[in-house]
């Protein structure tokens, strides 16, 4: 007999809590996991370097500091002067390097899948900011922090990359597997410190209108 293996996420068994706590209202909390996620290196100022990576990704590279672009079927983030992260679909890693690494063939350039190393939750709804806010140091009213921005901080003092994807708003958290479970539980936490305030005005202002 032959041992069967089946891949896990970090955070498989938080689904139903995720499912429950957003059918509060406010925000949505889910894991995006098991993404293809590439660490690309090289020389932007080199034409044919973003050109070549530009041409095979479907969109521009970033050089603007913490800035993302995308395509329908990649997301290539800013996270240096001469370092992105690539993200793309389930499954893609093999192929996405070995195409990086044709369309670079001559250039100077290092490429790292990285795949292993984070997994994706998935943060949104009107609640959002306010929940980020409460353990993150960046500015992140829609005036200072807004598509397509992204940033490398903490969250709640664990290292994550922060992607602002959508003015719902949306965010997108890149946090390593190590610290999922962790990150996963303050969001909750701070969620149901939102959830409960927001209760509380509603009552408060029922009682008045009473």
């Amino acid at each position: 007999m032959t041992a069967s293996t089946e891949r896990a996420s970090p955070l498989q068994e938080w689904s139903a809590r995720f499912e429950t706590l957003s059918g509060a209202g406010g925000f949505s909390l889910r894991e995006i996991p098991f993404a293809t996620q590439l660490n690309l290196r090289g020389n932007p100022d080199h034409s044919s370097f973003s050109r070549n990576v530009g041409a095979l990704l479907g969109c521009e590279l970033p050089t603007t500091a913490n800035t993302w672009s995308a395509s329908p079927d990649c997301t290539v983030l800013w996270l240096g002067p001469d370092e992105w992260l690539v993200v793309a679909r389930e499954g893609r890693n093999e192929s996405l390097v070995e195409d990086l690494r044709l369309a670079l063939k001559g250039l100077h350039h290092a490429i790292t899948d990285v795949s292993a190393n984070r997994t994706m939750i998935e943060l949104a709804g009107a609640d959002a900011r306010v929940v980020l806010a409460k353990g993150c140091p960046l500015d992140l009213h829609r005036s200072a922090f807004a598509p397509p921005q992204c940033a490398q901080s903490l969250v709640a003092k664990s290292q994550v990359i922060l992607q602002g994807v959508d003015d719902e708003p949306t965010f997108r958290l890149f946090v390593r597997l190590s610290f999922a479970a962790y990150l996963a539980e303050w969001l909750m936490d701070a969620a149901g410190e939102c959830i409960a305030a927001r209760t509380i005005d509603r009552d408060q202002v029922a009682t008045r209108l009473a």
